[in-house]
């Protein structure tokens, strides 16, 4: 396992996850430019992520949030739990409270969006491979806003959805099948299908599956499901 600070004398590893082609390129040849740091590798789903990294051993990872299969989330939580001292950099189009808090409840050091200047990508990399934990200007006044205020001065995670949407959502994320969960909510399994059709439509998902990933990247799904089979 390697420990921050990571040895000035070598230059810092990096690994890039990505689903999209063209901006792991880029990130590549602005890795490759940099005399500090080391091209490791690249992945293009968090699965592969994850892999790469056991491989590679990185010292920071350039991680999306959102790639097929396996999230940017959970990759970061299993590249972390394999080995604590990868320094994880989400890298995002993303900037909603929900994936910042998920992204540091995952453990990632830090957060800047995609559209950031190269110049404060490489300070960030440099930075997280220091054992420090940076966001982008804006993102970082949002958090002291936070700090100040308290949790109340966030927004929920999918505040459009009602109480009971919310709750339900929350049973689909730890594995519950719609029987289960009208049985622990002690409603009718047609009223959890109806709120599951609602809540698929007010998340903008198509199918379960992707109201689950969606679910777990807000932290959702931790009251121990049962493993039953989903129903739609």
């Amino acid at each position: 396992m390697t420990d921050f600070p990571a040895d000035p004398g070598r230059p810092i590893r990096v690994v890039i996850a990505d689903d999209h082609p063209v901006f792991r390129a880029g990130l590549r040849t602005l890795v490759e430019e940099s005399p500090p740091l080391e091209y490791a590798g690249q992945a293009a789903h968090g699965q592969e992520a994850v892999e790469v990294c056991a491989d590679t051993q990185p010292d920071v990872v350039l991680m999306d949030i959102r790639m097929p299969g396996v999230s940017g989330i959970d990759a970061t939580r299993q590249i972390l739990d394999a080995r604590p001292g990868t320094g994880v950099l989400m890298l995002t189009m993303l900037e909603d409270d929900t994936s910042v808090l998920a992204a540091m409840r995952a453990g990632a050091r830090g957060y800047i969006l995609k559209g950031a200047h190269p110049d404060q990508i490489l300070r960030a990399i440099t930075a997280v491979a220091s054992g420090e934990v940076i966001f982008g200007a804006a993102l970082a006044a949002r958090m002291a806003d936070f700090f100040r205020g308290g949790p109340a001065r966030i927004a929920p995670a999918f505040a459009n959805l009602s109480q009971r949407e919310h709750d339900v959502l929350d049973l689909v994320a730890a594995g519950e099948s719609n029987p289960a969960i009208a049985r622990r909510l002690g409603l009718s399994e047609k009223t959890i299908r109806n709120n599951v059709s609602a809540i698929l439509a007010k998340l903008q998902v198509s199918d379960r599956p992707a109201a689950i990933v969606r679910a777990r990247d807000a932290g959702l799904g931790s009251r121990g499901g049962r493993g039953g089979e989903p129903a739609s």
